[in-house]
């Protein structure tokens, strides 16, 4: 990776860091309550290490056989690895031995196969379908609460909070209330005895503003530092 390259990394980084916190000073937020998390699908290691050096420490991959190849690449360096693309049973065993939290968990039977392969607190988030669109991943907005009660239950296993993708439209109005789902579905969490399920994850680079406006404890950027994405 040439030295410009770094550059324009670092520089891409700090600018979303500018963006994320004046989202949340607007949004009557410290400027600091918003965690960024790097999307890294289809990003060389070497990439994701500048990302680093410039201050990022959160890093989402959406393939666990991605993730699994360029975790060798990555050990010398201090990070946190979440998994927020779709998990499979076969893949689970892999997931749970690298990733630090798995934001995808939409049924319990994933959930009951990371239970049974991880002895050690595995955090994970619900991902919820808030949008009801086809193509989207997640649990349906009813079935949240439930669900997370059931995955807490189960040994091994940590509920952090909740995780979706917003809407698809260019309604402002209606991808908000998308994220608000989320939101009211983490607070009833946290009244119904799940005090540490208190992470929303949610926003990208293309709606993060509208998503810290709603509560996000933490957007997914890739292509706001990374650039357009390579397949």
């Amino acid at each position: 990776m040439t030295a410009s390259a770094v550059d324009l990394v670092r520089d891409a980084w700090d600018a979303a860091c500018e963006r994320v916190a004046l989202a949340a000073t607007k949004a009557g937020r410290a400027d600091d309550a918003v965690a960024i998390l790097l999307a890294t699908k289809t990003v060389p290691g070497l990439a994701i290490r500048a990302a680093i050096a410039a201050g990022a420490n959160l890093i989402g991959e959406n393939r666990v056989q991605e993730m699994v190849a360029k975790a060798p690449e990555l050990t010398d360096v201090p990070h946190e690895t979440h998994l927020i693309g779709p998990l499979q049973r076969n893949k689970a065993r892999a997931a749970a031995g690298i990733a630090t939290c798995i934001q995808t968990v939409a049924d319990s039977r994933i959930a009951e196969r990371l239970s049974n392969l991880t002895a050690a607190p595995l955090s994970v988030m619900i991902q919820v379908n808030t949008s009801n669109e086809a193509s989207k991943s997640g649990c349906h907005p009813d079935e949240a609460l439930d669900l997370a009660g059931a995955v807490a239950a189960l040994p091994g296993l940590r509920v952090t909070g909740f995780m979706t993708i917003g809407l698809n439209s260019p309604s402002v109005r209606d991808v908000a209330e998308s994220f608000r789902v989320l939101r009211r579905i983490r607070d009833r969490a946290q009244t119904s005895g799940l005090p540490d399920a208190s992470q929303l994850s949610m926003g990208m680079s293309a709606d993060l503003e509208i998503a810290i406006a709603e509560g996000a404890t933490m957007v997914r950027l890739g292509s706001a530092v990374f650039g357009p994405r390579e397949g």
